[in-house]
């Protein structure tokens, strides 16, 4: 390794660090930095900026922060509130389903923060360490990004798998289940392996007599806004309308051809119209969807997305060949390695969508898939979980927001960066959707 790259590896990494520290929107400009200084000063081509992932990301928050706005999630964190409350002892595993099947109908994880008080709420009641909850529930929320309809992940992995000879439905499937049956074999292992007693852990006892603890009640409150349930109903119909247009324009299907509208021009024009349906037909001013939460992350996604996968894909693009060689060798050998790859790779680059963009292209070219030669590909559809390792870095927002909310103390952040209350569950549950997935992609291939 000539020192020219070994220079290439610390701009990378120092920039990703640079980001990492200042927090929130910040990750995105360090991005930017990082290309000034790849390009400028140790010459390299800049890569290509991913627009297609950064446009579904901004259609879907578009979409998302209009029903928001219009009380729609606000009914949907109500209702799944009751489920959680209606059956307290099972905390460990409503609380991760529910996490992972709002992110599946939502396309973003963000939707959890308004679960958060109520997990804490209920694992209190039932003595149960509300970090064993909250953990598995923040991880559920971003693998479920990678069977989500609506999300730029499984957008960008599906058209690059469907000219392989994958349809959608089948992906879809797979995803889906290995996902949330990986989520809740997760939530097992974790509940066996993991001292739940609430009372004997000695920082909630120190902050119980500090009086920071607050006794568990009701968190939710208010009536429901006159065009919350109508924005749920325009917005799931939407998915809906999203998964089936996919499914009839599928290379395997074909129910509608020619194809006019391609895929993601087709994701797009749907969730803004679903937007411009909720702001009509609920009454919802435009002007206060830039206040929304949802909005705020959304666009600082966005920024994230374009500055560190630039970035990203700035140094992949310099050195490809070498990748290509060393990843084929790898992945060849080991299929599984792929997953680490992807692990590593999103853990650093902050986006499911943005790993995947920067990774798949150069394993399609390692290993020789085409249309002609697809047998390999069942490692994409396998390995695509492992694109969910956010977790790692304690600095993701929604494992932030369950640090903050947890006012017993249990879930936190240790000393040694890694050893915090989301690594554990997260590992255990990425292993599992891959180790399913190898299971189920070469037989559906």
């Amino acid at each position: 390794m000539d020192i020219m790259i070994i220079l290439q590896v610390i701009v990378l990494l120092g920039a990703i660090f640079i980001g990492i520290r200042l927090g929130g929107i910040a990750i995105g400009y360090a991005g930017g930095l990082g290309v000034v200084i790849l390009g400028l000063v140790l010459g390299m081509k800049p890569g290509n900026i991913p627009w297609d992932v950064i446009l579904i990301i901004a259609a879907a928050i578009a979409a998302i922060s209009a029903m928001q706005q219009a009380g729609g999630l606000d009914y949907m964190v109500r209702v799944t509130e009751k489920i959680l409350r209606s059956s307290p002892k099972f905390i460990n595993y409503l609380a991760p389903a529910c996490g992972w099947l709002l992110t599946i109908l939502a396309g973003t994880g963000n939707a959890v923060f308004s679960l958060m008080p109520v997990v804490v709420d209920v694992a209190k009641s039932q003595n149960i360490k509300p970090s064993v909850p909250l953990s598995l529930m923040v991880v559920s929320s971003q693998i479920g990004i990678t069977a989500s309809p609506v999300s730029a992940a499984v957008v960008y992995m599906s058209g690059v798998l469907e000219p392989l000879g994958w349809n959608y439905p089948t992906l879809i499937g797979i995803w889906i289940s290995t996902t949330f049956v990986a989520c809740m074999l997760a939530a097992f292992i974790v509940s066996l392996i993991t001292p739940m007693d609430l009372s004997k852990d000695s920082v909630y006892q120190e902050r119980l007599k500090a009086g920071l603890v607050k006794d568990a009640g009701a968190i939710l409150h208010g009536e429901d806004k006159p065009g919350a349930k109508l924005s749920v109903v325009i917005f799931l119909i939407t998915v809906l309308a999203v998964v089936l247009y996919a499914t009839a324009i599928s290379s395997n299907i074909k129910w509608i051809d020619p194809v006019v509208v391609p895929r993601d021009a087709a994701i797009m024009s749907f969730l803004l119209t679903a937007a411009t349906l909720i702001t009509w037909l609920c009454k919802v001013e435009p002007g206060k969807i830039l206040d929304t939460s949802v909005f705020k992350s959304g666009m600082t996604a966005c920024v994230c997305v374009f500055g560190v996968a630039w970035l990203g894909n700035t140094f992949v693009a310099g050195h490809e060949a070498s990748i290509k060689e060393v990843a084929g060798d790898w992945v060849k050998q080991t299929p599984a390695m792929l997953a680490v790859a992807f692990f590593f790779a999103s853990m650093l680059l902050y986006s499911q969508a943005a790993t995947a963009k920067a990774i798949v292209p150069v394993i399609i070219t390692a290993l020789g898939i085409s249309a002609a030669n697809p047998h390999d590909s069942y490692m994409l559809v396998a390995c695509f979980a492992a694109v969910s390792a956010l977790f790692v870095l304690p600095t993701y927002p929604t494992l932030l927001g369950a640090v903050q909310m947890d006012d017993t103390g249990t879930t936190r952040i240790g000393k040694f960066i890694f050893n915090h209350s989301f690594f554990i569950p997260g590992v255990l549950a990425i292993a599992i959707a891959v180790a399913l997935g190898f299971v189920l992609a070469p037989i559906l291939i």
